[in-house]
This record gives structure tokens, sequence and C-alpha cells, in this order.
């Protein structure tokens, strides 16, 4: 839950909150050690590739700490910050589906032993329990969401599940927000609400270099009293939410989502689509970067021998011309049709299959797109479109 300064009585500034703690900077690498001990590998934000990347990490050095970036449409450049937040940046090309739904995996495999008898492996692989540092907001209920997709229904996956049940989520509330955000217009963040174990708010004042802290669970509530953290004042929990709403404050784009859903299904032929369909390279990155997007295919291999075999789910993209593909052509055989699928799907078909948008407003499409789409241009242009069609009524 978010905790706000009215949920404290206020005749008395320096009574503890209950539901807040105080983490030191100088504590930070306690807590990851905490992790460390309790068999978890860490996951988390590291510079990598010329970007800040989610990657298995080893503890605090690995962190990009003093690092942000600066994103606009199809444009993302590392920069020195002038101070040393931790969590001082925004979003990256990589998101935490990279460890829940690896972008390989090994389904089954079949092998033929020297009598011709085959044996089939279809179990699930060991892996580690990952806890996951620095979770922003947009990017958990992203996680969300593909619970929707992989644990709910008639159909779950296993491997997603067994993932997902020994994460360990260490969240932060975001307190910068970049041009391409907009969580706010899709209520998503920038602050927690739940799903977390454990969320972090850095605090930067002056000398003061802090983080407020707040368990989501028993195990989480746990760690914090193995660490024996001091409890947060109300100036705290203030220091915290005027850093959040900074980051409110800074998200750059902005979408009108009352009505969103039936106008894109009003708008299957607005010429808008043949528009971005010039535009469009049909590289399927605002997939790939998508913290949502669940598309997948399989292969089937064999070696040449003829002693093993091999099926294996790879992450797909509904913007390849072979994902339509059934016999005779392509559903979808052109850019047009394609983004129109993607852009449809993300902000109104995925409503009426899973009850929320497929979009948290991280901007991740806008930033990694080569010739700069942007998600919330479009849809303000194919509302702009009706409005004209119809005489701004």
């Amino acid at each position: 839950m978010k905790v706000r300064p009215r949920d404290f009585p206020r005749e008395d500034s320096a009574r503890a909150s209950s539901a807040a703690s105080i983490l030191a900077r100088d504590a930070l690498p306690a807590l990851l050690a905490a992790l460390r001990t309790r068999g978890y590998q860490l996951v988390g934000p590291t510079l990598r590739d010329g970007a800040i990347a989610i990657d298995r990490i080893d503890g605090e050095s690995d962190l990009p700490i003093g690092w942000t970036e600066e994103q606009d449409g199809g444009r993302y450049r590392l920069r020195r910050r002038e101070d040393v937040a931790v969590f001082g940046y925004t979003v990256g090309p990589w998101s935490w589906k990279t460890f829940l739904v690896p972008p390989e995996t090994k389904l089954v495999t079949a092998k033929r032993d020297a009598g011709g008898a085959f044996t089939v492996d279809a179990g699930l692989a060991e892996e580690p329990k990952y806890a996951f540092i620095g979770v922003r907001s947009c990017e958990l209920r992203a996680i969300q969401v593909q619970d929707r997709v992989f644990l709910e229904g008639p159909y779950v996956d296993r491997g997603y599940r067994l993932r997902r049940e020994a994460a360990f989520i260490v969240a932060v509330n975001c307190t910068q927000a970049a041009p391409t955000c907009f969580c706010v217009s899709m209520r998503t963040g920038p602050h927690h609400e739940t799903g977390y174990d454990l969320v972090l708010t850095e605090i930067m004042e002056g000398q003061r270099h802090e983080f407020l802290v707040d368990a989501g669970t028993e195990r989480g509530r746990e760690l914090i009293d193995e660490l024996a953290l001091r409890p947060a004042m109300i100036a705290d929990v203030e220091g915290a939410e005027a850093a959040i709403d900074r980051a409110v404050a800074q998200n750059g784009r902005k979408v009108v989502t009352d009505g969103m859903r039936e106008l894109l299904y009003r708008s299957y032929e607005d010429p808008r689509w043949d528009d971005v369909a010039k535009r469009c390279m049909s590289c399927g990155n605002c997939t790939m970067v998508c913290p949502t997007c669940f598309c997948t295919t399989v292969e089937d291999a064999a070696d040449l021998a003829g002693k093993e075999a091999t099926r294996t789910r790879k992450w797909d993209s509904c913007h390849t011309l072979e994902f339509s593909y059934i016999h005779g052509g392509s559903l979808r055989p052109n850019a047009r049709s394609r983004y129109r699928q993607w852009m449809t799907h993300k902000l109104a078909t995925w409503i009426d299959q899973f009850g929320v948008a497929g979009c948290v407003g991280c901007g991740r499409c806008i930033t990694w797109c080569p010739a700069g789409i942007d998600i919330t241009e479009e849809l303000a242009a194919i509302r702009r479109s009706e409005e004209a069609r119809h005489g701004g009524h």
C-alpha cells in the first residue's frame, strides 16, 4: 500500500509510522546479503551494453549507482547523474519477463539409445529462486498482467508458476520519470500499492540518503525485523511522498483512456493505420521490450544422427509476417494490419480477454522503436481523426 502523511496523526510530528521503517544507505548491502543467505539469486539493474539492463547481480557494486538515462522516441543514452542515487533511472530495454518467461525454454527432449528405444524428458529444469531488486510500479503491474495470462484460466504454465511463486520482490517507488513515461495516465504508477514483499522509496535531501521501507508480506516483514531498522517518522514519510510526487509531475506522455477500447473498435479502417504503416519497420522491437507481450512460437529440431530431438518455445512477435501464417498465407500480410493488431490488442481486446489493458505506460515501445513511433500519439491521432469525421462531436 502507499503510505500517505494523512494516515498518521498530525498533532505529533515525531510520531513513528507503524507501517514503514528506515533503511540507511550503507545498510543496503546487508539487505542484499540477507536475501542471498535465504538462497535467492539476485536480479536487478546493472550497466550492460550501453544501457541499464536487468540481469543477475552479485551485490551493490553491480547496481547503476549514480547513473541515469535520456530517453525519447527512438533514442536512449546513458548519462551520469550529479548525485549517487541508487535507483535514479527509469526503465531500460529488459523487463522482468526475461526471468519469468525466458526468451527460450526447452519444453521436451527425446533421446534414442543404442537399442533404438526413446526416452522423453518433459520435466522442468531446476531454476534458482530469484529476488527481483528495483521493480517499478508499472513493471509490477505488468507482472500481474502476465499472471492473468499464465496462471488464470484453464491452462496454467507450470514453469511460470514455479518461477513466480518463488520470486521475492523488492519494489521501488519511482522518484524520477522519463519523457516517455505515461504510467499516471494508465493508473499503474509511479507508486506501488500491492504485490511486493518489500518496497523502497529513495530519499535524498541534502546530505541525507536513506530508504523508506514498507513490507507487503510476512516474509518481507521478517527481513525488516532481521535488519533491525528504525521506525519511520512522519517527516520520513512526507519526504518519500514528495519524491514520488516529483515523478508524477515528470510523466512525459499522457493518454485519454476513457472510451479507449470502444474508440479502437470503431477505427479498424481509420486512415491513420496507413500513416503508421509507412513508418513501421515490422521489426518487433516494441513487443520484445514490452513487459506484458507474451507471444511465442514453438520450434522442433533434431540432430543429424537422429538420436536427439527437442521442442523449444521462443519469444515471437505479432509484427512478423510468419506469426499469423496459416495454410494458404498470412492473415496479416502488411505492416498496417500487424501494427493495428498489436495496438488494438494492447488497448482494447486485451481488456476483453483479461479484464485489464495490456499496456502499463512504461514507454519502452516508444524509446526502442527505431522509427520513434509513439503509441500515445497514435491513439491521440485516431481520436482526432474520429472527431474530425464527426465534426468534433
